[in-house]
């Protein structure tokens, strides 16, 4: 049975067509709030994130044999309010939820497969900074990046969701790590969570970086911006190098089979959905470093924008302008709903 207070109509942002443009080719619409099926939930969203991923749904990068309209979004904590048949969850608890889409919605259905239960009282951000973009880092680097002690690893966007992540795990792992980031206040968070040499791109070259300062190269890479930045990592790859790129957009002029021939290195793709089986494994994992203190997670919610906090599902727009804007530090995080529930 659904908990008290579930609405009647909810609103939720639907793609109605493809294209690069998130706001030209979503609409914010006004819809009846929907019944679970089987071994599924309807999970009333509190918090919701904001990745480029979500433009790249928009895009039908992901989706391509897919055809809109579908609901975007791909990342979210929320309350189960009603559940289908077979469910093995329960009403009012707090769950973490991510799929193809979906999520942007006041009110959401989730395959049970897709939902993480949290170990809280209430939706904290920091979970869904963790188990999204925390879960996408741990698994990464442990997946593809075999890190060993001592060697050197550049991460870029580093102040970024998932790049603040990759930061913290790689020194861990004991390794020197360089951070690419955009202003000198992205740096000294980075150095505040322990990066050895931050660049900020726009005043210095990192080519000129690496070369003057790293004459043998990079390790690993953990790539998410593609690009001119990917041509560069990619120069600039050591002998035996492992460059982990997980941007679906990238595009290089780079010969790139003959130059990673030529240094015995790889380059390596990583697609989060195919590691979904372990995820709830590395939760727990991340959960214990940040109680001891090992890791930080910073959150954003529009502190640099005028427009924030951000609040309500209306503010998704105001999110992804802020993403691109590269004003944020941290997860990028929109405040959907209330976070609690009572049940009849």
């Amino acid at each position: 049975m659904a908990s008290a207070g579930t609405p009647a109509q909810m609103k939720q942002i639907v793609v109605h067509k493809y294209g690069n443009n998130f706001r030209e080719v979503t609409q914010l619409v006004q819809v009846p709030v929907p019944t679970p099926g089987p071994r599924q939930a309807l999970v009333r969203t509190s918090y919701a994130s904001i990745n480029a991923a979500d433009v790249l749904f928009a895009a039908g990068c992901y989706t391509p044999d897919r055809q809109p309209p579908m609901v975007a979004g791909f990342e979210g904590l929320g309350v189960v309010v009603d559940l289908g048949e077979g469910s093995q969850l329960r009403i009012g608890q707090n769950v973490f939820m991510r799929g193809f889409g979906g999520v942007f919605s006041e009110y959401a259905i989730v395959d049970d497969g897709n939902i993480e239960a949290i170990p809280v009282d209430s939706p904290d951000p920091i979970f869904l900074a963790l188990s999204g973009s925390g879960t996408t880092a741990s698994l990464a680097l442990e997946k593809k990046g075999d890190l060993k002690k001592r060697e050197t690893v550049l991460i870029t966007a580093a102040a970024g969701a998932t790049g603040q992540f990759a930061v913290q795990l790689a020194k861990l792992a004991g390794c020197h790590v360089i951070g690419t980031c955009s202003t000198d206040e992205k740096a000294a968070f980075l150095k505040s969570i322990g990066c050895d040499r931050p660049v900020v791109y726009t005043k210095e070259s990192l080519d000129d970086v690496v070369t003057k300062e790293y004459p043998r190269g990079i390790d690993v890479v953990y790539e998410s911006v593609g690009h001119e930045m990917f041509d560069t990592c990619l120069k600039h790859l050591a002998p035996f190098g492992r460059m982990l790129d997980s941007f679906r957009g990238s595009t290089t002029s780079l010969p790139v089979s003959s130059l990673a021939l030529k240094k015995s290195a790889d380059i390596r793709g990583f697609f989060l959905p195919h590691y979904f089986s372990e995820v709830s494994e590395h939760i727990p994992k991340l959960q214990q470093l940040v109680a001891s203190g090992q890791l930080k997670v910073e959150v954003d919610n529009g502190k640099n924008s005028d427009r924030g906090p951000f609040k309500g599902i209306e503010s998704v727009y105001n999110g992804i302008d802020y993403m691109y804007s590269k004003q944020n530090t941290g997860k990028i995080v929109i405040k959907i709903g209330p976070s609690s529930v009572k049940s009849n």
